[in-house]
């Protein structure tokens, strides 16, 4: 985990770099998380100073777009589609298990900091409907067994 003093420094350095291109929030907020792996809420008010914005206007877009966390994510993220595809081939109902068996919600982290569950809109696997993705690797005819396998796996990885 970044320190709180190496987080704010990459915090600054990010914003100067990027402040005055036009609609610099977005971009800022994407290169925060991209090197931090999430927008830490403590940043929210030096992003804001620094465009001239107030503090609920960026909290604001922070919590509108999914894409962003506010938390540290997980060892590892998975994505889980809930395109009209994977929705058809049981995708509901793999959403219900994986939820169960991690215990966590979309756009939260499991306890033990291993894994972050995030929903995504089309995976590009619709032939192998329902699809997945940990990490990098994108899964297919995912099915309870097959995702607990999956799990198992990446933790065994670990």
């Amino acid at each position: 985990m970044t320190e709180p003093s190496n987080m704010q420094a990459t915090v600054q350095e990010i914003t100067a770099a990027l402040k005055d291109k036009p609609g610099a929030l977005l971009p800022i907020l994407h290169a925060i998380q991209d090197a931090l792996g999430y927008v830490p809420a403590e940043s929210v008010p030096s992003i804001a100073k620094a465009l001239n914005l107030s503090r609920a206007e960026v909290h604001g877009v922070i919590s509108f777009y999914h894409y962003f966390r506010d938390t540290p994510p997980g060892k590892h993220t998975i994505h889980l589609c809930r395109a009209e595809s994977c929705q058809a081939m049981g995708g509901k109902q793999l959403e219900a298990h994986v939820k169960t068996r991690l215990g966590i919600d979309f756009h939260e982290t499991t306890t033990d900091g291993k894994f972050s569950l995030e929903p995504v809109y089309c995976l590009g696997n619709c032939a192998c409907s329902p699809a997945m993705q940990i990490d990098e690797e994108i899964f297919g005819r995912v099915s309870a067994t097959r995702f607990d396998a999956a799990v198992k796996e990446t933790e065994e990885l670990a």
